[in-house]
């Protein structure tokens, strides 16, 4: 009798645990942990709704892959390291997510990286550009569709560097600011780097900076330029001192549609952009610029296509992988996986993770229909045209 209800009893917990196993089976968990507040909001708001809207797309709006219901848990790191590090960790530990994307900033991406590597998870870095995360930093847990500051500076050198043209640079001192000039001087073969100006990063008055700018540009013959790289803030306070006068120009990379009003005052200008949403020709930007633009009566911008493309190569990984999410096996999959994106095929270099993908040289428009200056494609910038250094050590 005693043996018989023991039976009966293990049965029934058998019962009972079964149809949550199987629903935990027939689950795939992803934490997207990114800057919902903080100095980024806005970029990570924009991530957010552009990975939704991947997500639904890549899976024709039955959010399953191979069988299995993809679940997103959002989490908001704030722009503060530690928070993005506790986060990942309780995710991957408590909330037993498959795997990751995130975050916003490079300096909580730094300090996610090793979190990863600790869980054996992978984790997909979207939109944070240091180099360091996919360089030195960089463990084989780590992916990145996100551009990295590499890839931006030497895109912005191809699209300036011609004989006769002299440049001088103006960044934050910072690392963002620092690798990336490095990245741009390294690319630069014909043209000629006079000047480097570095600033802290929440300088307001670029009076100083541009007056030493000035002072070693003018005078000299040919094409002047100050390639400006910069994020935040408005480093374009320095057109008002009349730098047309000596037959300076102005460039800089593209940038998210509020920042780029500032670009209406400069018609003509010449620069490199990660995304535009004009720009790409391709099936998958026609499908997310007509589905922004009905949710939202506007159109996607930078940091929608990047949460769009981190969507695509989770979705191809995961129907690659027929839905095995163990990282051994997505590892395997990812590491030199092409993917379609809203900027065309993309490829996870097998070296490094990074997403090797296109730039596009652009040459700003006014158009009164726009609140911005429009950037133009003067022409695309393929990734086999960008020498990429790799820099991690594997």
């Amino acid at each position: 009798m005693h043996r018989r209800h023991l039976i009966a009893l293990a049965a029934l917990a058998t019962a009972f645990v079964s149809p949550l196993a199987l629903s935990q089976s027939k689950e795939i968990k992803i934490a997207h942990i990114y800057s919902k507040t903080g100095p980024l909001e806005a970029y990570g708001k924009q991530t957010a709704v552009g990975f939704m809207m991947g997500l639904d797309y890549a899976t024709g709006g039955t959010m399953m892959v191979a069988g299995k219901k993809i679940v997103v848990i959002e989490k908001d790191d704030q722009g503060k390291p530690d928070q993005g590090k506790s986060l990942l960790a309780a995710a991957y530990g408590d909330d037993k997510v498959d795997l990751a994307v995130g975050p916003t900033a490079s300096p909580v991406a730094l300090a996610m990286l090793p979190v990863a590597e600790e869980y054996k998870k992978i984790l997909l870095v979207e939109p944070a550009v240091a180099d360091s995360i996919t360089g030195d930093k960089w463990n084989k847990y780590i992916f990145r569709t996100g551009r990295n500051s590499s890839q931006d500076a030497i895109s912005n050198a191809v699209a300036l560097d011609k004989e006769g043209v002299t440049i001088a640079t103006m960044a934050q001192d910072s690392a963002f600011g620092r690798d990336g000039i490095k990245a741009f001087k390294e690319a630069i073969k014909k043209g000629k780097l006079v000047h480097e100006e570095y600033l802290p990063p929440a300088t307001t008055d670029f009076t100083a900076g541009g007056q030493r700018l000035i002072d070693k540009l003018k005078g000299l013959p040919g094409r002047k330029v100050i390639f400006i790289l910069w994020a935040g803030g408005n480093p374009f306070k320095i057109a008002d001192m009349d730098l047309k006068r000596h037959g300076i120009e102005i460039a800089t990379g593209g940038n998210i549609l509020p920042a780029m009003v500032a670009f209406k005052q400069f018609p003509g200008m010449e620069g490199a952009a990660y995304y535009y949403f004009g720009i790409p020709k391709n099936a998958v930007n026609e499908a997310m610029v007509s589905r922004h633009y009905s949710q939202f009566k506007a159109p996607p911008d930078f940091f929608t296509a990047g949460g769009f493309s981190a969507a695509m190569a989770v979705v191809t990984a995961l129907k690659n992988s027929k839905g095995e999410t163990g990282a051994e096996t997505l590892i395997k999959t990812m590491e030199g996986m092409s993917f379609d994106t809203p900027k065309g095929k993309m490829t996870f270099r097998k070296e490094d993770h990074q997403a090797m993908q296109s730039m596009y040289h652009f040459k700003i428009k006014v158009d009164p229909a726009f609140a911005w200056g429009v950037p133009e494609l003067v022409r695309e910038i393929k990734a086999e045209e960008m020498a990429v250094p790799i820099k991690n050590k594997r």
